[in-house]
């Protein structure tokens, strides 16, 4: 198991086994594509605490170490959505070989700076209207919501961000937003030229490149509690296959105030990212380029077996197109059928009577939805719906 220090880095290879390991939906073998393993980890992009960043807020910290995991987790989950809208899960980032402007793009809206999409800064701040002072550490529920109210500023990636509470899935409220047949910057529409400066993410003339898309691509983020002080074993295959889907983008979660950015799997491990470790903040030079090694994990990643999951997850995936979408409803719905595997959450086509519509959470709550909004932002997760055998 890697395991930080400011002075060495001490790391376990992948173990000599038959086991398939398994990344963001893509099945590899030890024994004849170990390169392509570690190649696939590297491409992720990888982000850690860091110091000396321009101050959060003007006069807040200029580090996050000790508080921003959950928040360095969050980002790196949204990146791999990003990834896989504008560059494709095929990418992959080798050192010291020119990448496409796209790829700085994504990076770019991530970087520490207040006007970057997904900065610390923005995540912090955004916090602080859902009851989080900066520098108070966050649940992953609660930083998939900030995460979503932030997507909507990014008009680059038009993406359609949806948290599906109370442990369901709605299928009817996923193609409501999805299909809204609002102006979309698509990736493919939209390549950043040789000469465009950009620090947050979006190309200056995006606004010119905007074309009418009839389904927004689909960040789908799904807080869940598998358990009161420990995983649930009825969960652990369930949670598995999440990993072997191709829409995957992984599960962000950990240990109360230890989060970790969880990637795959291999046997009983669970592969992960770890942003627990101090490096200094980058900013682009005069010319714009990025210095992008501190932002890969150039070395084998951490595991730690399954069952020491903190039972308070939130599960992402990824569907690009409607196609995507239709076909990962359909493996959740094999999903429910394979012995051993007690489903996490519920996927049903129409909204149940007693739910209030998640979508509009952004909005003010009346007196009837205050508890409940108080709960979907509670970052410790504690009023969630058990599920158990």
């Amino acid at each position: 198991t890697l395991t930080y220090d400011t002075l060495r880095f001490e790391y376990e290879d992948f173990p000599e086994t038959k086991e398939p390991v398994w990344i963001l939906g893509r099945k590899y073998s030890v024994f004849t594509e170990k390169e392509e393993i570690l190649l696939d980890v590297t491409s992720r992009l990888w982000f850690t605490y860091r110091k000396n960043f321009p101050a959060i807020g003007g006069t807040g910290p200029t580090s996050d170490t000790g508080w921003g995991c959950m928040l360095r987790c969050g980002q790196m989950i949204f990146a791999q959505a990003l990834v896989c809208r504008h560059l494709g899960r095929d990418w992959r980032w080798i050192k010291g070989k020119r990448q496409m402007d796209n790829y700085f793009n994504v990076l770019n809206a991530f970087i520490d700076k207040k006007d970057s999409y997904y900065s610390i800064h923005q995540i912090a701040q955004m916090g602080v209207g859902e009851g989080k002072s900066i520098g108070q550490w966050y649940g992953p529920n609660t930083v998939a919501q900030v995460l979503r109210k932030l997507a909507t500023f990014d008009t680059w990636s038009s993406l359609a961000v949806h948290i599906a509470m109370d442990n369901t899935v709605v299928m009817e409220e996923i193609r409501r937003l999805c299909q809204s047949n609002v102006p979309c910057a698509g990736a493919a529409a939209c390549p950043a030229l040789e000469s465009d400066v950009l620090y947050n993410g979006c190309p200056e003339d995006v606004g010119l490149r905007e074309r009418l898309n009839p389904w927004k691509p689909l960040v789908l983020l799904i807080p869940l509690r598998l358990g009161l002080t420990e995983i649930n074993e009825a969960y652990i295959e369930t949670l598995k296959h999440c990993f072997m889907m191709p829409q995957s983008l992984g599960v962000i979660g950990g240990k109360p105030n230890s989060a970790h950015y969880f990637i795959g799997y291999v046997g009983e491990e669970l592969i992960y990212l770890d942003p627990h470790t101090t490096q200094p903040a980058v900013e682009p030079s005069d010319s714009g380029c990025l210095p992008d090694e501190s932002f890969h994990c150039q070395h084998p990643p951490c595991r730690m077996n399954i069952a020491e999951l903190d039972p308070s997850i939130a599960v992402g995936f990824f569907c690009n197109t409607e196609a995507d979408f239709n076909d990962w409803c359909q493996q959740i719905k094999k999903l429910s059928l394979v012995r051993g595997a007690l489903p996490m959450f519920e996927l049903v086509e129409r909204q149940p009577s007693h739910f209030s519509n998640p979508d509009v959470l952004n909005l003010t709550p009346d007196s009837s939805d205050a508890d409940r909004l108080e709960r979907f932002f509670d970052s410790e997760d504690e009023d969630f719906e058990i599920l158990s055998l």
